[in-house]
């Protein structure tokens, strides 16, 4: 049974929250300021974690921050009353996967938080299906129906980050540090040729699509 950790200094706003989240069948802890977050997080094994951003001690960002440094695949989700879009652009700056704002509507969230523990079963995997197309890490190999082809490292790498987490944003500071590596020092610029390599490479694939995410970055959207 899936555990999240809910951060939050509202406590009626965390007793909702993992209200909910347990009749839909999740164990919840919860925290009132992302240090306490922090040592919970350290103490028990968290599956996703459902953030506010103002907080007392550390604040969300901060929270954000902490967590991606040393879990760079644990789902966030961020929930507050704030819904600027600078805010969300900074959220997924920092490493959110998802974003909610109050009032929220509880079947949304626990449709949300669903949804991102099934992206990140996905992106554990070493072998991805999107339809026609499987992405082997063990062989470093793409099949596209009958089909079996290497493409270069990174486009491979860039592919499979992306197909790992279908629907997840990811802005180029983030593809940069976690596919060329955090010493890189050219353009970032490079991620956007390299995408349009793989839009060139499986334009002919109905099984998914890389899109453009205005103002922050890329994501797959897979039809399966």
């Amino acid at each position: 049974m899936p555990t999240i950790l809910v951060a939050d200094d509202d406590a009626n706003i965390r007793e909702l929250v993992c209200l909910f989240l347990r009749n839909d069948g999740f164990d919840t802890l919860e925290a009132a300021d992302g240090k306490e977050a922090l040592a919970l997080f350290a103490a028990k094994h968290v599956d996703l974690v459902v953030l506010d951003i103002m907080m007392p001690v550390m604040d969300g960002w901060t929270l954000c921050r902490e967590l991606r440094r040393g879990n760079p695949d644990l789902p966030l989700l961020i929930l507050t009353a704030k819904g600027e879009t600078w805010e969300k652009v900074k959220g997924f700056q920092l490493g959110t996967d998802d974003y909610l704002t109050k009032p929220f509507d509880p079947l949304e969230l626990a449709v949300r938080v669903r949804a991102l523990l099934k992206r990140y079963r996905i992106g554990s995997a070493q072998i991805i299906r999107l339809g026609s197309v499987t992405i082997n890490r063990l062989t470093y190999k793409v099949t596209k129906g009958t089909e079996a082809f290497s493409i270069p490292l990174k486009e491979f790498e860039l592919l499979y980050k992306l197909a790992g987490t279908p629907g997840q944003i990811y802005t180029r500071g983030q593809l940069i540090d976690q596919i060329w590596g955090l010493d890189y020092t050219g353009d970032d610029r490079t991620v956007d040729v390299h995408i349009k390599r793989l839009r060139e490479r499986f334009e002919d694939t109905p099984d998914f699509r890389i899109e453009t995410v205005r103002g922050l970055g890329y994501r797959l959207e897979a039809d399966a």
